[in-house]
């Protein structure tokens, strides 16, 4: 297998993805994502923080989270120095004390003739009249009381957003693309022709401006066409509001 960080850097450059987009969603500072990267070990905070980091970082480029922390672990974490100490015996020399008892014996032969005495106390008076008869009636529980309700099952959550889009375009005819990912031109005006089709990116927001509508679009694994139109087709594509049209004014612009 190649190595952790290695493979960490080739998933992000394949996605094109800069390593600031991972810092805001993973929330994992710069520095220790470049040290993952870098397999530099020694600058993260420890081998609980690296296995929590590295499973971070692998699922938000869509790597095997397991995969790679089980190749930390097997490569990099060994038993502490505290552990491969063996049991150290009792220093010479010591002889243990023995422990005095807190209470005399005494005192335990006083308590079994104090119990009996008292028994034989319960049992002279046991005769002495009939025991009373509670004038409560005993309480009849229902069947209602007794049948147990189901406990009711919870709704089941909601599923979660995901954060990022992912997005591919896929030309069936000439078409020019302009797209663009917050302030970064990911295709400046570049024409595709019928077959071709654009890296996976991924961002958090992005702006799509069409020639036509002879393009397919590749949304977190889900083709989606593009309607027909005379004009140049403008979208805009959020992981919370899917897409939505753009209008003439709000359709990014590329100047090849």
């Amino acid at each position: 297998m190649p190595d952790i960080g290695e493979s960490l850097r080739e998933a992000r450059m394949r996605a094109r993805i800069d390593i600031s987009e991972i810092e805001a969603q993973t929330k994992i500072r710069a520095k220790y994502l470049r040290a993952l990267e870098n397999e530099e070990w020694d600058l993260l905070p420890g081998p609980t923080y690296v296995k929590s980091f590295l499973r971070t970082y692998a699922e938000a480029l869509d790597l095997d989270a397991k995969l790679l922390v089980d190749e930390y672990k097997l490569r990099h974490e060994h038993l502490s120095e505290v552990e491969l100490q063996p049991i150290s015996a009792a220093a010479p020399g010591r002889e243990r004390r023995r422990q005095k008892p807190i209470l005399p014996p005494w005192f335990f032969v006083a308590v079994i003739i104090g119990g009996l005495v008292f028994a034989l106390y319960l049992l002279g008076n046991a005769g002495d009249g009939e025991p009373e008869q509670s004038a409560t009636p005993p309480q009849v529980q229902t069947q209602t009381e007794t049948t147990r309700r189901p406990a009711a099952t919870p709704p089941p959550a909601p599923p979660r957003r995901p954060r990022t889009v992912r997005l591919r375009i896929e030309a069936t005819g000439p078409v020019n693309v302009c797209l663009k990912a917050g302030d970064r031109t990911l295709i400046n005006g570049q024409t595709l022709e019928a077959g071709q089709r654009t890296p996976t990116f991924r961002s958090r927001r992005f702006r799509l401006t069409l020639g036509n509508n002879a393009a397919r679009l590749r949304i977190n694994g889900r083709t989606r066409s593009v309607a027909a139109s005379s004009d140049p087709i403008g979208l805009e594509i959020t992981p919370r509001r899917g897409r939505q049209p753009l209008s003439a004014d709000e359709r990014p612009i590329c100047r090849p």
